[in-house]
């Protein structure tokens, strides 16, 4: 299975990114990683280009939803109905009710969201997300 993966927007968590990619590769996943500092398009592009199954964006500054908020529109230009889109890390700045998070980033068009959540739960997800889909 492809997954394109790497850090949204102004974001430079570098750490968190490899280890990202370290754990998907151990589960047996095909892994594209953009790095960090990506633009939506950047993503979208790779996805296509790659043909991948799954876009695992991550973002440790918390600034996250103002670099994804176009995802609908992007969706909407591409044929990406069997791609699951999936967010994961500290997806808001201060202060923010977990509970908002979550539904806040479903109608931008991700599938999974992980806020705040450890990394191996969060690929876990994934996991049994894509096996309940096929």
């Amino acid at each position: 299975m492809k997954v394109v993966t790497g850090v949204v927007g102004n974001d430079v968590h570098v750490v968190a990114n490899r280890l990202i990619d370290i754990s998907l590769k151990e589960r047996g996943f095909e892994v594209f990683n953009l790095g960090v500092n990506t633009y939506l398009e950047e993503f979208i592009d790779a996805v296509i280009e790659t043909d991948a199954d799954v876009l695992l964006i991550s973002s440790l500054n918390g600034e996250a939803e103002g670099w994804s908020r176009d995802l609908p529109i992007l969706k909407s230009k591409y044929n990406l109905k069997d791609v699951v889109f999936m967010i994961g890390g500290n997806l808001a700045v201060g202060e923010v009710d977990p509970e908002t998070i979550v539904p806040k980033y479903q109608a931008y068009g991700f599938d999974l969201v992980f806020h705040q959540i450890d990394l191996g739960i969060g690929l876990d997800a994934l996991e049994v997300y894509m096996k309940d889909r096929s």
